[in-house]
């Protein structure tokens, strides 16, 4: 069965049973490692040939003719959004009023991801006349770039909430904290989806058990993590994980769905996605 997901700590540690083969009866994986906005377009494509993929939610819209979510593996929960970034002493971090992005370039990981609907939801609400130039990069060339004055913002995910310190950086804002303030529900980030063709009550099964067997046994998975993960320190890496890999990884349950129903419907209503056929979610 061929995977895609992220070498990011979380994936890595919620995948690692069954990549090495240890839960009975799950078919053997082959896995490609790519960051999230390469599997949003794969996922999207017509020829991947990938049966699994980890995915932004902000990409369901166009993938759930041929993908099913899955209700376990993904990345929802609290406390854990995307940050808006500034130079320190830079234009746009004269305040933490949002208005000073107002014609300001900022950097995205992505244009199909949670982060940046998030962004544009709360931009619409707190940047007048609305921000300037998007500019489209890898996650881990943005915090460099805003540092380094190329950009005036930067839209960060990751481990990045743990690691702009280093670089000098502002926060301006927490689009968790944002979100969370004004719907009540969790941040749907990572989704995790499987072809319709194929038995996705077994695939959630293997998927739940490798979660399980994870935080049944979490000194198995360390040495595959930290390989996939060589930039971080592990203390990073243990903190991903934890932040990352909770209650929703292993059943999305209501407010799950409830988080996806509520981002993707404001999404689609601000012209940011298609409007999807709602009955294909669960």
């Amino acid at each position: 069965m061929k995977i895609a997901f992220s070498p990011c700590p979380n994936d890595t540690f919620v995948f690692h049973a069954w990549v090495h083969g240890l839960i009975p009866g799950a078919p053997q994986l082959d896995v490609l490692y790519a960051d999230i906005d390469v599997t949003n377009t794969l996922a999207a494509g017509t020829s991947s040939g990938l049966d699994v993929l980890k995915i932004s939610y902000a990409a369901l819209p166009w993938v759930l003719s041929e993908y099913a979510l899955l209700p376990c593996g993904g990345a929802l929960g609290r406390g854990c959004g995307p940050l808006v970034l500034t130079q320190s002493g830079g234009a746009a971090s004269s305040s933490q009023d949002p208005s000073a992005l107002a014609g300001k370039r900022v950097a995205v990981p992505s244009e199909r991801s949670t982060a940046y609907l998030l962004f544009r939801l709360w931009a619409a609400q707190n940047v007048p006349g609305g921000v300037g130039e998007i500019v489209v990069m890898p996650f881990h060339e943005i915090m460099p770039a805003v540092r380094d004055g190329l950009i005036d913002a930067g839209l960060v995910i990751h481990e990045a909430r743990f690691t702009y310190p280093a670089y000098g950086l502002t926060l301006m804002t927490d689009l968790g904290s944002w979100w969370e303030a004004d719907t009540g529900l969790p941040i749907p980030l990572g989704a995790i989806v499987a072809r319709r063709s194929l038995d996705l009550d077994a695939i959630a099964g293997y998927i739940r058990t490798s979660v399980e067997q994870a935080w049944a046994q979490p000194a198995l998975s360390k040495q595959y993590v930290m390989s996939h993960s060589q930039e971080l320190a592990p203390e990073v890496a243990q903190a991903h994980i934890e932040l990352y890999v909770n209650e929703f990884t292993a059943n999305l349950g209501d407010s799950g769905y409830a988080a996806v129903t509520a981002l993707l419907s404001r999404a689609a209503q601000e012209g940011l996605v298609p409007e999807i056929d709602w009955a294909k979610l669960r």
